[in-house]
């Protein structure tokens, strides 16, 4: 079953209420997406413990509802 773009953006602001989610459907399917997040929780992570914490975000729904996400993050300016 596809998923959402607003569920995807709603379960990260959910984790991340100060985020700013930008979701992008890459393939008109409701499986591949694009995300760019925008959070000041991000300040001092690796790339790999933001990817990690907006992945929790999903909870554990990558693989299954959600096939692929291409992610960005960053922090703000």
């Amino acid at each position: 079953m596809a998923m959402a773009a607003s569920d995807i953006e709603s379960l990260i602001k959910a984790a991340l209420p100060d985020a700013l989610v930008e979701i992008t459907d890459l393939a008109g399917d409701g499986d591949h997406y694009a995300a760019r997040v925008v959070s000041e929780s991000f300040r001092g992570m690796t790339r790999l413990n933001r990817t990690r914490l907006v992945y929790e975000a999903l909870g554990g729904r990558m693989g299954g509802e959600l096939h692929a996400l291409q992610l960005t993050t960053a922090v703000p300016d």
